[in-house]
């Protein structure tokens, strides 16, 4: 038994709860993982995992453990969010470890806060492992830094797909387009000409580029470059399908140097 291993199971024996552990899973290439990530999913007695978690970062949960497909693409829910904390609950109270594997980082448009909240209400010990965002990771990737003293100073994260009943009507995008000189767009594909007008609305000139990164870290990450005025046509005759990110700005100029 590994360290990790006993002083997880020591944690089990001083409550009557177990202990979930939010832990991101990064973007798809598995060397990305964090040694704690990888770790707990070792240890762990219960996994509930989502859509985008790739299968090299699955085979390394504990091969006895339990294991949940809790993933959710647009339109394809496995579970719903309810249905997903309540099995944590459940699950917390029958087993010492219990990891809720999150693509991405659980707090960078992950619902990971919404679940951290849920879990205390319920008297649930949780722990948050973060994870490397895609926002970050597939640019880099496609070798595209998201800051550079010539290019780029500042950068902003925003999701481009809002959930229904949110504490906000819309994203302001006129602000977003004046807030940064580089704008990471995460989920954003389903709505990008509405992103597009709106961002062109607020005064970025339709010859803005734009890079779209669709599965990135992954060994099929691929790239599709345009500006604010034909980046919707491209997707349309590249059949250019999510999960993809958008960086907006002239950093994107930089894969020209």
């Amino acid at each position: 038994m590994t360290n990790i291993d006993t002083n997880l199971q020591e944690d089990f024996q001083k409550t009557v709860f177990g202990k979930v552990y939010l832990v991101g899973a990064g973007p798809g290439d598995a060397g990305l993982m964090t040694l704690k990530g990888k770790a707990l999913l070792e240890s762990c007695d219960v996994v509930l995992y989502d859509a985008l978690v790739s299968d090299e970062i699955l085979a390394m949960i504990n091969p006895i453990a339990l294991k949940i497909h809790a993933g959710k693409r647009r339109g394809h829910h496995s579970l719903l969010q309810e249905e997903t904390t309540r099995l944590l609950i459940e699950k917390a109270k029958e087993y010492a470890i219990v990891v809720r594997l999150k693509g991405g980082d659980p707090f960078i448009f992950g619902r990971g806060g919404e679940e951290l909240a849920d879990l205390r209400s319920a008297g649930i010990r949780v722990e948050v492992v973060p994870g490397i965002t895609s926002g970050i990771a597939a640019p880099a990737y496609a070798g595209i830094p998201l800051t550079h003293r010539d290019f780029s100073s500042s950068v902003i994260f925003v999701t481009g797909h809002e959930s229904a009943g949110k504490y906000r009507p819309q994203i302001n995008w006129t602000a977003i387009a004046l807030a940064a000189e580089t704008i990471v767009v995460y989920m954003g594909l389903h709505n990008l000409d509405e992103i597009v007008t709106k961002l062109i609305a607020a005064g970025l000139p339709e010859s803005m580029p734009v890079a779209l990164i669709r599965q990135g870290t992954r060994t099929d990450q691929s790239e599709l470059i345009g500006c604010l005025g034909n980046i919707v046509e491209l997707v349309n005759e590249n059949h250019f399908a999510p999960p993809a990110i958008a960086v907006i700005g002239n950093i994107v100029n930089f894969l020209e140097l």
